[in-house]
């Protein structure tokens, strides 16, 4: 099953696991993450300070009890006022309270700014280091994996997912910590200045736990929902915005449109489906709160007239009650966090999870290679038992120049791929040198070839970066050498600024032909020893495919070259032809005994040359055409 197939799967039953995973991204960190909750365990007392001054206030100075004497923190402010010389009077002792709160918000303003940069710069480390993983991987999965998945999706991975599992850091996990240390703080202090009011206080935690609950499981489904409609927004816009001039060509932009309608009203439906929820969940919470607090007042009031308890104890206790609620409903907040970063780790540790196309660690070295090639007795089918290749054999040896022709979808650009590991074979065994390509490193192997592709890629940048691929090693005489070869100077001299020319995306701006010369000159420029050519001259113009032949003729010399073209013309020099019908080998030979034999090869060298007179006679017809015009 395709891994974006299996995404959408995932029962969120390995939460526990996913967290320990996440959590292990800040093992680099761990000062960061120390001196974040050294900054929570101070400045959460501090935070707290109000209510306890404004207990201090009221029991002192606003409305003392002479019966009931001050305890605990109480009493040591008011010891504290006294030696400084400030307890003499009620104004002086408010004044040398309000003094006491200015410096404890003083501080705890800059113990949460300090924590606040803190977790931002770690989430941000994190995000790096998430993002440079999976760019990592996503270039060691095989060729296979892309044929099943969506760029747009997995170009989700490294953006949005990770995006938000931001969050997760700078205001979700270690945030709890310092809610939790804040409710500790609450309940500590509340039980040991009046543990009836405690008890009263707590009653709202049953609900809120359920609630909680309830509020867990519904926006759990609402955010994996969420990120699967994202990934198709994003795939769909990737696709189509790459193939907008198909779109225009065949007047399909409002049946696209309306197709884009569908998916964004999908993820539409999917977003209100979490405002249902935060709708009501954050009002509920304000109701419980409520009725808590309420219950206090209540019961307090009643504390205050029978003398258990004092006016101050009942403010300050309404005070922390807040306190208390806040935190419960900030570890509620910090849990949807949670449970969307869950949701994206999900889908990133699923494709970190995708197995590499190969082992990093070769098990035979690779040698420059001589070039030797053998396929024995090769299988491979891209879908289960549908093969595309059957029984396949056939040696190709050092310097020798071998073409493969047949029809489309007989396995010849499935030969190219399966050589160079873009996909495993399932039965037989392919040799470079005596070696099986399997038990080598990849990279290693692949160092021995160049390949010029009929489907042309260039990079956005400039002519001389898309020759050289950014490899230093390369000097700008071998990049010029390399243009020689393949004509590919005499276009870019034509250029206002030469090789430094800027190539817009997919290279856009410059022709097909153009493209394709200097997609060759990439190919000659790291002088392989084995050279491919998938139908590197199947979309040019006969002048351009004269230029290009002429050199290609100079740069198979000596290297071993393994030739796929429909244009059979393109082939006569080669010392073999493989003909490949139905994925399976049906005759090897050169060009002239194979006509001789008058098999499948001599069929379609019949079928070529038919359309080719035909095309001649349409050119001849149309250059007539245009002299008749012009006179």
């Amino acid at each position: 099953m395709a891994y974006l197939e299996k995404e959408a799967t995932l029962d969120g039953t390995g939460d526990v696991h996913m967290a320990r995973r996440l959590l292990g991204y800040l093992r680099p960190y761990k000062r960061y993450v120390f001196a974040a909750l050294v900054l929570i365990a101070f400045s959460s007392p501090l935070v707290l300070a109000g209510p306890i001054l404004t207990k201090a206030a009221i029991d002192l100075y606003f409305a003392p009890d002479n019966s009931r004497p001050p305890t605990g923190l109480t009493l040591y402010i008011k010891y504290a006022a006294e030696s400084t010389g400030l307890g003499g009077s009620a104004f002086e002792g408010l004044l040398f309270i309000a003094a006491l709160f200015f410096l404890a918000n003083g501080g705890a303003l800059i113990g949460i700014y300090a924590q606040e940069f803190l977790l931002q710069k770690l989430g941000q480390y994190v995000m790096r280091d998430i993002r440079q993983e999976l760019a990592d991987h996503i270039q060691k999965l095989p060729v296979s994996f892309y044929d099943r998945n969506p760029v747009g999706r997995v170009v989700t991975r490294l953006t949005t997912d990770v995006e938000t599992l931001h969050e997760i850091f700078s205001s979700g996990v270690i945030v709890v910590f310092g809610e939790f240390a804040m409710a500790l703080y609450v309940i500590a202090y509340m039980l040991k200045t009046n543990w009836r009011l405690a008890l009263i206080t707590y009653l709202i935690l049953p609900p809120m736990v359920a609630l909680t609950y309830w509020f867990r499981r519904g926006t759990r489904r609402a955010f994996r929902e969420i990120r699967v409609r994202i990934a198709e927004i994003n795939a769909f816009l990737q696709e189509r915005l790459t193939a907008m001039s198909v779109v225009q060509l065949f007047s399909a932009e409002e049946r696209e449109f309306q197709k884009f309608q569908r998916i964004n009203e999908a993820h539409r439906t999917a977003n209100i489906n979490t405002v249902f929820y935060y709708a009501f969940f954050y009002p509920a919470v304000e109701v419980i709160a409520a009725v808590g607090t309420a219950l206090i007042i209540w019961n307090g009031t009643g504390q205050v007239i029978t003398g258990i308890t004092t006016i101050g104890t009942l403010i300050a206790f309404i005070q922390l009650a807040r306190s208390f609620y806040g935190p419960v409903f900030e570890i509620s907040e910090s849990y949807n966090i949670v449970q969307s970063a869950i949701v994206s780790s999900e889908r990133i540790f699923a494709l970190l999870d995708e197995p590499a196309a190969q082992p990093v660690t070769p098990v035979v070295p690779v040698r420059p290679a001589r070039g030797h090639i053998e396929f024995r007795n090769v299988w491979f089918a891209y879908d289960e038992e549908d093969w595309v290749l059957r029984d396949v054999s056939f040696v190709i040896k050092p310097g020798e120049r071998v073409a493969l022709v047949g029809h489309t979808g007989a396995g010849k650009s499935t030969i190219a791929s399966l050589l160079l590991r873009f996909y495993e074979i399932q039965r037989g065994q392919i040799f470079l040198d005596g070696v099986n390509i399997t038990d080598t490193n990849v990279q290693d192997l692949r160092s021995n070839f160049s390949i010029a592709l009929q489907d042309v890629f260039l990079f956005s940048g400039d002519i001389e970066s898309n020759i050289r691929l950014n490899n230093s090693s390369i000097g700008d005489e071998r990049v010029r050498t390399a243009m020689r070869e393949v004509h590919a100077d005499k276009f870019v001299e034509k250029l206002s600024e030469g090789l430094a020319t800027k190539v817009n995306e997919r290279g856009a701006g410059l022709s097909f032909g153009q493209k394709q010369l200097i997609c060759l000159a990439r190919a000659l420029v790291f002088d392989p020893r084995v050279l491919i050519l998938d139908e590197a001259t199947s979309s040019v113009d006969t002048e351009t495919e004269s230029l290009i032949n002429d050199a290609l003729e100079r740069l198979m010399e000596g290297r071993t070259s393994l030739v796929i073209a429909h244009r059979l013309s393109t082939i006569r020099s080669v010392d073999r032809i493989v003909v490949l019908h139905k994925g399976e080998v049906r005759e090897v030979g050169t060009h002239q005994e194979l006509l001789t034999s008058r098999g499948l090869y001599w069929r379609l060298h019949r079928l070529h040359s038919r359309q080719h007179q035909e095309t001649d006679s349409y050119l001849n017809l149309f250059d007539q055409s245009t002299v008749a015009l012009n006179v």
